[in-house]
């Protein structure tokens, strides 16, 4: 069980605001809150789903994490260092430990560097081991990924978007990091493929003992690979339970909605469809309240003005809801023992 082992990493009140900066001597005129305070802590060798609409936030939690960017406010511990507290030596030196794999396969891989070469530059960076033993590491992670030494002296246009993910994600173990963040690392590939790096990556958790968090928007897809979910909205963290949990029991209205939603492959089953209305805010200006309410099925007077806390409703199952922390006479759909 996850509670029981070490935790790896602890996010506190995870802030990022993007300025912008406008008029003729370039001031701040304002900021967008892509992150708001984000919460949550992940024990050593699970896999965190992090879910959302395009635009929530999402990957600027994963990317301020790793300090890809840096933090408006708040604390990323990882393994009792406070990683906002590094200098920038110190957190490249932590970065052994801390890897990333990139959404975009093509993007994320230099045009001008063989496969081969961009397996080990991460070795060079960090100075592990003599030439002849980074080709022979260089050898061995190719094969666990799926690809053959052939394909060693390619470029990255000559592979398909799977191949191109496989080298990302070997150039990310190159080295022997214990937290993975994954960008939405599927999204960009055919669902024939999909599949086969999910496993992958399911694989790799296992004999390396690795922990990941999981960055989707496809709720299917993190639902098999995730053994805590967190969903994301406008920034914010609204719902944060085990996969199986959440799954079988959604208690936030959002949730639900996006449950909903999810394409059922029975044409004879008919799901009920939670319709969303309202406008999304901007994240410009977002509202002193419920980030939620404009759109909430359930919104009660006090939403809009009143920004609600992620607590636990049900052993184990946080969520961040007014209506459904009032009163527990209220919560109609939370399961009852």
């Amino acid at each position: 069980m996850s509670d029981q082992r070490p935790v790896i990493l602890e996010v506190e009140n995870l802030t990022k605001h993007f300025p912008i900066h406008g008029g003729l001597l370039g001031r701040q005129v304002g900021a967008v809150r892509a992150v708001d305070g984000v919460s949550f802590t992940l024990a050593e060798g699970d896999t965190l789903g992090l879910v959302g609409e395009t635009g929530c936030g999402k990957s600027t939690v994963g990317r301020t994490i790793l300090r890809l960017y840096e933090p408006t406010s708040g604390r990323v511990i990882y393994r009792g260092t406070n990683l906002f507290d590094l200098s920038a030596g110190e957190m490249r030196s932590m970065r052994r430990e801390l890897q990333m794999i990139f959404q975009d396969p093509y993007a994320s891989l230099n045009p001008r560097m063989t496969a081969g070469e961009i397996i080990e530059e991460p070795m060079i960076i960090h100075s592990l081991g003599s030439r002849s033993v980074r080709t022979e590491k260089v050898l061995e992670l190719v094969g666990e990924v799926g690809l053959a030494p052939d394909h060693l002296d390619r470029y990255p246009h000559e592979f398909s978007g799977g191949q191109r993910q496989r080298i990302g994600i070997a150039r990310a173990l190159a080295v022997e990091p214990r937290l993975i963040v994954a960008d939405e690392p599927v999204s960009a590939l055919d669902v024939s493929i999909q599949a086969q790096v999910i496993n992958l990556l399911s694989d790799l958790k296992k004999s390396r003992r690795l922990t990941y968090i999981f960055i989707a928007h496809d709720l299917s897809v993190v639902e098999h690979v995730s053994d805590r979910v967190a969903v994301m909205y406008l920034g914010r963290i609204v719902e944060l339970a085990s996969s199986e949990e959440l799954y079988g029991n959604p208690l936030h209205p959002y949730t639900k909605a996006l449950l909903a939603a999810v394409p059922v492959p029975d044409p004879r089953v008919r799901p009920e469809r939670t319709l969303l209305r309202g406008e999304v805010p901007s994240p410009l200006d977002p509202t002193s309240g419920c980030v939620f309410a404009s759109r909430c099925p359930i919104a009660q007077g006090d939403c809009a003005t009143t920004p609600p806390r992620l607590e636990e409703a049900l052993p184990g199952h946080q969520v961040a809801c007014r209506y459904l922390q009032l009163s527990r006479e209220r919560m109609p759909f939370v399961r009852r023992g």
